[in-house]
């Protein structure tokens, strides 16, 4: 006989802390507080809730809400009932959202009202979906009222053996227009890859984080999962503004948080910043897109604690540079987690020695499983080495020193970050050439101090037709599109530079823009 035991998973880890830690708070936001124990049976109440709703083991439950504690309490439940998260980008226009709700075949759809309303009347174009909406708050719109369904069920824990190799969750990186492109992970490779960034990002059992983006975005679920792993405690803001922020710092004496590169400009422009008003964090964690040098620097220089950069990808994949390392490699963003690894490739795809630069290409245990329903995505993704290996394609072009350290050059693909999110061209593309005078359109970013990127339109126009001004186009354009995929500049070219199958050459237009 040997001893054999099966290692927590997060909702395991929900449960036990609800054992161990039953008064210390889990979660705080603007109206209201959760212990452990609290979280642990709100949680337990919407499992059960699920069940009784039909929900069974690997179904989609997707959630379209503004950031509080419900959220992650419904996160929490849904992991807990066996089934997968799929939080959708408030950003996306109605279109997109309706894509990921079919993609994912989302058979409960949790809204805050707000929300709701942007697909009020479009639901019956997702078929899978059998509960249409549970709202966190009363409303006159139809619809299952969170709080009073939720306080129905149990408090009783769910017996449900969920294996470790079943998937807990779908992060869609696109999905505005087109097939979107979902990431689905699964319940081992996500724990791992959280007690990954703790370590990595210094967390402890009596941290502090502080949460103040969108969470459906894999940066701020790190927010929430990395206290989780350590038991410590987040603090959850519906909306980020930096006074807000500093004030929220200070009043919770708040000790870690992980943000986009324009959120610490923000601050560091805020009237009531001060060292001494963030004097009680720890660790700041810069991730999402890169952080210039020059900001980072200002970043040292104003905050009393360590400064660590984050590279990674919500596929998996992480690196960090980490104070010790950062004097002389300010534009570097270090090197991988222990465990995970990484090569540059040529054009050719030959392996480059040290120092050198190409397409990075990655290996991590907390790797995604592959892209949801898109295996040709997942195939284009990925590259084998001439011993058999798997890596995985980053589609970043990045430099190695002769010591290992990394530097991100630029993208082989067409994604745009802004503001730490992704944007995919081909997605505001395909709704510009709806456009009734564009012929052709290229979309590109553009570098930006403020934002990392913008994105910026270079358009052919139909011949014969009355030409619309360029702020007409971008006017129209920005209506269809979501918040986060506006045009900010857009040029009326005479034809675009393609090569000889076609395809138009992006670089040479990034290159003669810049």
């Amino acid at each position: 006989m040997q001893f054999d035991i099966k290692p927590p998973l997060i909702h395991d880890l929900i449960r036990l802390h609800g054992k161990w830690l039953p008064n210390k708070l889990a979660l705080i936001d603007e109206e209201k507080t959760l212990t452990w124990r609290e979280l642990d049976q709100r949680s337990n109440q919407v499992a059960n809730g699920l069940l009784a709703l039909g929900i069974k083991s690997g179904d989609s439950v997707a959630i379209l809400m503004t950031n509080c504690v419900e959220y992650v309490e419904i996160m929490y439940a849904i992991f807990k009932a066996g089934a997968v998260v799929v939080p959708l980008n408030l950003a996306v226009n109605e279109q997109g959202l309706i894509n990921m709700l079919n993609d994912s075949q989302s058979k409960v759809l949790f809204a805050t009202p707000e929300q709701a309303e942007r697909l009020t009347g479009q639901l019956n174009q997702v078929p899978a979906l059998t509960t249409s909406i549970i709202y966190q708050k009363t409303t006159t719109l139809d619809g299952l009222d969170y709080e009073t369904w939720r306080d129905a069920e149990p408090l009783t824990h769910l017996d449900i053996d969920i294996s470790d190799n079943a998937p807990c969750n779908i992060i869609y990186s696109s999905g505005t227009t087109g097939q979107p492109k979902g990431i689905k992970q699964i319940h081992r490779r996500r724990i791992q890859a959280t007690y990954e960034l703790a370590l990595a990002n210094r967390y402890h059992q009596s941290a502090i984080s502080i949460c103040s983006l969108g969470m459906y975005s894999n940066i701020a679920m790190a927010s929430v999962f990395c206290p989780l792993v350590v038991g410590g405690t987040c603090v959850i803001q519906k909306d980020f503004t930096p006074t807000t922020w500093i004030e929220t710092v200070k009043k919770y004496q708040v000790t870690h948080t992980m943000m986009v590169p324009i959120q610490f400009q923000r601050i560091l422009e805020a009237d009531n910043f001060s060292p001494d008003a963030t004097s009680s964090l720890e660790a700041i964690i810069s991730g999402g897109s890169p952080l210039f040098a020059s900001l980072k620097k200002e970043i040292s220089d104003n905050f009393r604690c360590v400064v660590i950069e984050l590279y990674g990808l919500t596929e998996g994949f992480n690196t960090t540079l980490q104070p010790e390392d950062a004097e002389g490699r300010l534009s570097s963003v270090g090197k991988p987690f222990p465990g995970h690894d990484y090569i540059i490739l040529d054009d050719d795809d030959n392996e480059l020695p040290w120092p050198n630069t190409g397409e990075i290409c990655a290996r991590s245990i907390s790797w995604m499983t592959e892209y949801h329903n898109r295996p040709d995505a997942t195939l284009e993704s990925t590259y084998i080495d001439k011993n058999g290996m798997k890596w995985l394609r980053t589609g970043d072009i990045g430099r190695i020193d002769e010591e290992g350290f990394l530097y991100i050059v630029d993208r082989k693909k067409d994604m745009i970050l802004s503001g730490g999110q992704n944007i995919y061209p081909a997605d505001i593309e395909s709704v510009m050439l709806e456009h009734p005078a564009i012929s052709e359109v290229a979309v590109i970013g553009l570098p930006d101090q403020e934002w990392g990127e913008i994105p910026m339109a270079l358009v052919v126009l139909k011949q014969g037709e009355q030409a619309p001004t360029t702020n007409q186009i971008i006017d129209w354009t920005n209506q269809k599109v979501g918040k986060r995929q506006r045009i900010k500049r857009l040029e009326f070219r005479v034809d675009l530079p393609r090569n000889p199958n076609g395809k138009i050459l992006k670089r040479e237009l990034r290159k003669d823009c810049s």
